[in-house]
């Protein structure tokens, strides 16, 4: 008995030390939660709800603002969206290893993409740049060009062509060949034969590429140090910035028609007049506002894996709540 006397004392007393031990502990918080300066307390609060965000932000949904009226009139200048990051598969971190999504982007989607021209600086900087980004409530944005203006690190476009595709741009139209098929359709055929909506809208009308590629042939002419055809007659070389894209296909048919031992001309006319073919796991972005839009005509289809989420829902301002077509 006095063997099992001493163990119930020895237990006896552990409990009575251990409880004794986790009041003082408790209490000790206490004490600093009520002495804590409640501006400290505000901090602490805005911080972990910062460090929820941000992981909300890199896994299952993104907010982003519209920079540009690329996608008009789908997305406006200013409008707020969520982004699905989740479906195609989140980053583990930004810039590193992305993780396996449940589906792949498919044509007709509204996606949003890292730009091909961006020159990251690191996962570190990148993480800092949202933590810092989201705690401001987005008035601090410290990724900018040494001049001061903001960096574009996401680009925002509709998913036109996928892996097989042939695409060709044609006075602004575009025509795509899907895999298997002979032919290339025009677009707004192929998405009303899938049931989807074409979305794409023109600014400049067809009659109005006369002009624009008239001003295309006189640069040409200009850059080969030859005297303009008397049949162009003065060209208004304003009219390019219309369709810059189309500008630019037609001076370099001519330059290539002039210098076809120029492999770098001979090259990017080739590409113009073929088409670009989209490789599998790739997908080929325009803007909505096809002739107001930097995409996929000028640096060609986006690997999937650099593709971040879709853009699901617009949130802000309330006149333009919904879903995104």
């Amino acid at each position: 008995m006095s063997k099992e006397n001493d163990f119930v004392g020895r237990l006896q007393g552990f409990t009575e030390r251990f409880l004794t031990r986790r009041l003082k502990r408790k209490l000790r918080n206490k004490r600093k939660q009520q002495n804590r300066n409640v501006v400290v307390d505000w901090l602490m609060a805005i911080l972990w709800a910062a460090c929820v965000v941000l992981v909300i932000n890199q896994y299952i949904f993104q907010n982003y603002q519209i920079p540009s009226e690329s996608m008009v009139d789908t997305l406006k200048i200013g409008d707020m969206i969520f982004v699905d990051k989740f479906s195609y598969g989140p980053e583990l971190l930004p810039g590193v290893v992305k993780l396996p999504g449940v589906t792949s982007p498919q044509r007709g989607q509204v996606i949003v993409f890292e730009n091909p021209s961006y020159i990251s600086k690191g996962p570190v900087f990148t993480i800092a740049q949202q933590f810092i980004y989201m705690l401001t409530l987005t008035a601090v944005d410290i990724d900018r060009e040494p001049n001061g203006e903001q960096r574009v690190h996401y680009l925002i476009k509709r998913a036109v062509g996928t892996g097989g595709d042939t695409i060709r741009i044609q006075r602004g139209e575009v025509f795509i060949r899907p895999e298997g098929m002979q032919d290339f359709v025009p677009e707004k055929t192929l998405m009303k034969d899938l049931g989807l909506a074409c979305r794409a809208t023109r600014l400049v009308a067809a009659s109005e590429y006369d002009g624009i590629e008239a001003v295309g042939t006189a640069s040409a002419y200009q850059e080969a140090g030859l005297p303009t055809p008397s049949n162009l007659g003065s060209p208004d070389m304003a009219t390019a910035y219309k369709d810059a894209f189309g500008y630019d296909m037609k001076r370099v048919s001519v330059l290539s028609d002039m210098k076809p031992s120029d492999y770098r001309v001979a090259s990017t006319a080739r590409r113009y007049s073929q088409g670009w073919y989209i490789p599998p796991d790739r997908v080929f972005p325009m803007g909505d506002n096809r002739d107001n839009s930097r995409d996929g005509r000028y640096f060609g289809p986006v690997d999937q894996s650099r593709v971040l989420g879709r853009a699901l829902f617009k949130y802000w301002p309330p006149s333009r709540v919904g879903g995104i077509p």
